[in-house]
């Protein structure tokens, strides 16, 4: 994927997709507290960490490793702007539902 477009819209499904799958799945959560509450949270932290970080920083980061630096930049810049509309209007579109 080469469009900041494209790598934006991929973060924010992917959010979609957590707390859909999070939401689902709350009604068999077990309601006492146990170890293994923590355990699935800090691994699902983790794990939205790498995908982000991969979706926002792969691409400026190989384009910046072949002396593209200002390609790089605007691409990871492109990316964020898109990112943030994408959640400007999501939180427009809660406030008016």
């Amino acid at each position: 994927m080469k469009k900041p477009f494209l790598h934006a819209l991929t973060a924010a499904l992917y959010i979609v997709f957590i707390v859909s799958i999070m939401s689902s799945l709350s009604s068999f959560m077990p309601k006492e507290d146990n170890i293994f509450m923590p355990i699935v949270m800090l691994s699902l932290f983790v794990l939205s960490a790498a995908v982000m970080g991969f979706l926002f920083l792969s691409e400026p980061l190989q384009l910046f490793l072949e002396n593209q630096k200002k390609e790089a930049a605007t691409f990871f810049i492109k990316t964020v702007g898109f990112f943030a509309c994408f959640l400007i209007i999501f939180l427009v579109l809660i406030f008016l539902i």
